[in-house]
């Protein structure tokens, strides 16, 4: 950066020619009062200025993992094989995403060249290949090692510096934008400058706070109090997320945290634990729910170390939870604990999801309250390796007082029973039909939450998720919409072959009680319909006709594109992404 007004005071013939200028400070005389409030060249509160100007290079780490350097944005790179053009900050949260979307050691970033680097003092270099790249990362320091830069204060911009002669007469004033300019300007002072800054300036700390410096003497000690007041974050990777050992504490103690990914020893141990659940409490035990209900109780506590905030777990009745962890991606209701190999990869590591729903401890009145409060549509249900659910599309089971549960088959409730029961450390409940084997089982409760309920027998799962119609008015005009007057199929294709035909002449009336009413061609059968929205905010309908002649071509719990007083247009992708069927209804 050229700094014209400041090389007056470096060369001569300028200074005497601006001094006599027109438009100089008409011979305006400064007496200054102290001599401390001079900026003297490599003076103790000059170096803290630079040092708080330096470029810190800790922000694009994920892209070159090393804090004294940043890569000159716009910048191509290949993710896992995947091409990203990353032309801002927030582009370097999309490729964390992709590196955590799997929790993949084997992540890659691969940078497409030529790039341009910028160097701590604001230098530019052009870096033609990953070679010439890795000579300038080795200079930089290692991981977590103490550098010069001061990154947890900033400068308030713009601030102005007045330049004097040998006589205190101001001959220039320099207005300061940014930290480059900052840099440039002290970097410049020599030891026949004669530099005041002009006060108050305002700082702002990396919590928010802002302070004002009315001196030369006070923003030296700001300055100092600023060195060790935060984790700079200079980290070489991409777990690089800034906090304190409290903050990472009150986010443990917040909420119950469920297991997400296990890998240990080189093994992914992810299934072994899936479904498990811990819970941090403030006396320094945590417990471990796993998937039958038991509870495991260990110790934790956190630490700081020269390497960051870590967290120590131990429990005798789970090895694999037992170490000391490194601590990231703290935010996102996300945590990833890990432990780094010299080589920098990460081997060990567990990913945890804050889940505020979960009722880690349960009693027989609260899981009853639970199953009561509206329907539960069976989401998934595998018996013996085997898929049953499309045979319960929309049937939700409605849990009743007096151990009553009732379920939808063509719109008319089969009634059945239920009941809570204590299994071991752990919940189980039973329920029993006639003609429905598949659900007359001893379903362990493994994870149970306000909206969701998983239940295991053995080899065989169900999963229930919370239907409540009346709290969704999206779901309440859908209902309303469907249940006044008669439909036909408009239009129905499967593969894109229309198929609309074989529904000619039939009549469809959906009645409030969730059975719809079929009519034509000389026949008259039932079914059952319920519409709901899924955890992906999509609003659903799920249409169930069992294996009645043609009508089972439109069981399904069909995607709702468009929905008006007169019609409905209906979706269902196939594995691929792509539209395997529509549907359109349209009343009568």
């Amino acid at each position: 950066m050229n700094y014209s007004m400041k090389k007056l005071v470096f060369l001569p013939l300028f200074f005497v020619m601006l001094f006599l200028n027109s438009c100089q400070e008409e011979g305006i005389e400064i007496v200054q009062e102290d001599e401390q409030e001079a900026i003297v060249a490599n003076s103790i509160v000059a170096n803290l200025i630079l040092r708080t100007s330096t470029l810190d290079g800790s922000n694009d780490n994920i892209l070159d993992g090393a804090s004294c350097i940043n890569i000159q944005l716009p910048v191509t790179v290949f993710v896992n094989g995947l091409e990203i053009i990353v032309d801002s900050e927030e582009d370097f949260e999309v490729i964390e995403a992709i590196f955590d979307e799997l929790d993949d050691d084997d992540d890659s970033i691969d940078i497409v060249f030529p790039i341009v680097i910028v160097l701590s003092n604001y230098d530019e270099i052009v870096i033609e290949n990953q070679n010439q790249l890795e000579e300038f990362i080795a200079s930089c320091s290692d991981n977590n090692e103490e550098d010069d830069d001061i990154e947890c204060v900033d400068f308030i911009y713009p601030l102005t510096y007045s330049v004097f002669d040998t006589d205190d007469n101001i001959i220039n004033t320099v207005t300061i934008n940014s930290d480059e300019d900052m840099y440039g300007f002290i970097q410049e002072i020599d030891e026949n400058d004669i530099i005041a800054l002009n006060f108050p300036v305002t700082l702002e700390f990396s919590d928010g706070e802002q302070v004002t410096a009315n001196s030369v003497q006070e923003l030296e000690d700001i300055l100092e109090s600023a060195v060790d007041f935060c984790d700079e974050d200079d980290d070489n990777d991409y777990c690089d997320d800034d906090f304190d050992i409290e903050s990472l504490n009150e986010i443990l103690l917040d909420c119950p945290w469920v297991v997400h990914t296990v890998h240990r020893n080189g093994q992914n141990s992810t299934e072994v634990y899936t479904q498990y659940v811990l819970l941090f409490e403030e006396d320094g035990i945590v417990r471990a729910r796993r998937r039958n209900g038991e509870i495991v109780d260990g110790t934790w506590n956190t630490e700081e170390t020269d390497n960051g905030v870590v967290i120590n777990l131990n429990f005798d009745a789970i090895g694999d939870f037992t170490l000391t962890w490194n601590v990231c991606e703290l935010g996102n209701n996300r945590i990833k604990l890990y432990v780094p190999n010299p080589n920098g990869n990460v081997v060990d590591h567990i990913v945890l999801i804050k889940n505020c729903d979960i009722i880690f401890d349960h009693n027989i009145d609260q899981i009853e309250n639970i199953l009561k409060e509206c329907f539960w549509r069976i989401h998934r249900l595998r018996i013996d390796g085997v898929n049953h659910e499309a045979e319960y599309i929309g049937t939700p089971l409605k849990f009743e007082d007096n151990n009553v549960v009732k379920l939808r088959i063509n719109g008319e409730f089969v009634q059945g029973t239920w009941e809570i029961i204590q299994a071991g450390s752990g919940f189980a409940l039973q329920m029993s039909f006639d003609n429905r084997p598949n659900l007359n089982l001893t379903w362990f409760i493994a994870e149970l939450e306000n909206d969701e309920i998983e239940l295991e027998n053995q080899n065989s799962e169900m999963r229930l998720k919370r239907v409540c119609p009346d709290s969704d008015d999206d779901i309440v005009y859908i209902n309303q919409t469907l249940i006044e007057g008669t439909w036909v199929v408009a239009y129905f294709e499967e593969d894109s072959i229309d198929d609309t035909t074989d529904f000619n002449d039939f009549s469809l009336d959906f009645l409030a009680s969730k059975r719809v009413h079929v009519t034509g061609n000389s026949q008259d059968f039932g079914g059952s319909w319920m519409s709901y929205r899924n955890d992906d905010g999509h609003l659903k309908l799920a249409l169930n006709f069992m294996d009645h002649d043609i009508f089972y071509e439109l069981n399904n719990r069909w995607k709702i594109l468009e929905v008006s007083d007169n019609r409905i247009e209906l979706v269902d992708f196939s594995d691929d992404g792509s539209i395997e069927k529509k549907l359109v209804l349209e009343r009568n």
